[in-house]
């Protein structure tokens, strides 16, 4: 309690400098928040197991296939645990330094309310960025992973019947089309190939035709490819490879994903912005993916959004609960949010115009109730 209140003043001279208060409040929301990060995960666990043991007994997946899935699928459930272990976290932390009388003795030394909430908001805004960046780089890697495992390892389905197509922009300009009359999953190959690579007025170029083409990280190849190319005097080349290197512009998961599924909330906005590029989705579909796009921006965010409604919750006056009544609270605010957030996505999808708006509505509601609950707290 000493070192504490003997630290509020270098905290006045030091501004927005990290001191010893804001060394001392993070270490004490450490704690708590990998004990939420802990609980909320093996919740999730939980669930998944039960997945895990359909898999092997009703479509006799190997034990170590179904195991393996498992942990690729994982980190997609991180994108909700990460945020909710954030309020859990900040809740039993000012719980415990209100309940003893922590936080009464900083007011007392000319700390304000704001200035012990500053280093607990930055916390949160840095795992709002870690978030956005699992979201964006490892969700989806795994995501293709666990796509894979699932399809060719555990299910062994057929090919993916069907006009699988596929547009990039080529380096030079132009785009590049990729048509396909089938994936197969277990070999990674395009079936009946045709690649198309146009110029900036839409006349094809180069075409390639293959009966097959195989995925060799990091390109394709094409096997007893035939080439011809469109010269411009208006002459046509024609020649064969046995075996041909083009890059399609996606992976085979990437392929399946979008072409089977057409579930934007498995993709990265990386990949949902690709998509809306393509041209190729529905009126329906590119409402659904637009209001995707822009919750994916909004969603990881959350984290930081949670910090500041925690806050005035657990500085609330009166002691016990502990951690049981933490974690119920979490739930009830968790529940709230999610609930409103489903809501304006809903929105967002209804009319594309207002789906930025509706994607940071929720975020921005719950922060102006957090930062009036604030408010409230430092007149007590």
């Amino acid at each position: 309690m000493t070192s504490t209140v003997s630290s509020l003043a270098p905290v006045r001279r030091e501004g927005l400098r990290v001191s010893i208060l804001d060394r001392y409040l993070v270490s004490e929301l450490a704690g708590p928040f990998m004990f939420g990060l802990s609980a909320f995960t093996m919740i999730f666990i939980a669930t998944q197991l039960i997945s895990i043991g359909k898999l092997v007994s009703e479509e006799h997946a190997p034990l170590m296939a179904a195991i393996e899935y498992f942990f690729w699928d994982m980190p997609q459930f991180l994108l909700f645990v990460i945020p909710m272990a954030m309020l859990l976290g900040t809740l039993l932390a000012t719980q415990r330094l209100s309940g003893d009388s922590e936080i009464t003795a900083m007011k007392a030394g000319g700390v304000s309310i704001m200035r012990i909430v500053l280093p607990l908001a930055a916390v949160g805004l840095m795992v709002s960025l870690v978030s956005l960046v699992l979201q964006e780089v490892v969700v989806p890697l795994a995501n293709d992973r666990a796509a894979y495992i699932k399809t060719a390892v555990i299910q062994h389905l057929n090919p993916i019947e069907g006009n699988l197509t596929v547009v990039t922009p080529l380096p030079a300009g132009g785009k590049q089309i990729t048509i396909a009359s089938g994936l197969d999953a277990q070999t990674q190959s395009l079936l009946d190939v045709t690649v198309v690579q146009q110029d900036h007025d839409g006349k094809p170029g180069t075409i390639i035709y293959a009966d097959q083409a195989r995925y060799e990280p990091p390109t394709w190849s094409f096997i007893n490819a035939t080439t011809r190319t469109f010269n411009p005097d208006g002459s046509v080349t024609t020649g064969t490879e046995p075996r041909l290197s083009v890059d399609v512009g996606e992976k085979p998961n990437e392929i399946a994903k979008h072409t089977a599924t057409g579930d934007p909330e498995q993709k990265s906005r990386a990949e949902i912005k690709t998509a809306l590029e393509t041209g190729l989705l529905s009126l329906q579909q590119v409402k659904t993916y637009t209001a995707s796009y822009s919750a994916k921006l909004a969603r990881p965010f959350a984290a930081v959004v949670f910090t500041l409604i925690a806050v005035p919750f657990g500085l609330r006056p009166g002691r016990g609960g502990g951690r049981g009544l933490g974690f119920g609270l979490a739930l009830v605010i968790i529940f709230v949010y999610y609930v409103i957030s489903t809501l304006f996505l809903t929105i967002g999808g209804i009319a594309t115009w207002l789906a930025g708006i509706a994607a940071w509505t929720p975020n921005a509601s719950f922060t102006l109730i957090g930062l009036w609950l604030l408010r409230q707290a430092s007149r007590v």
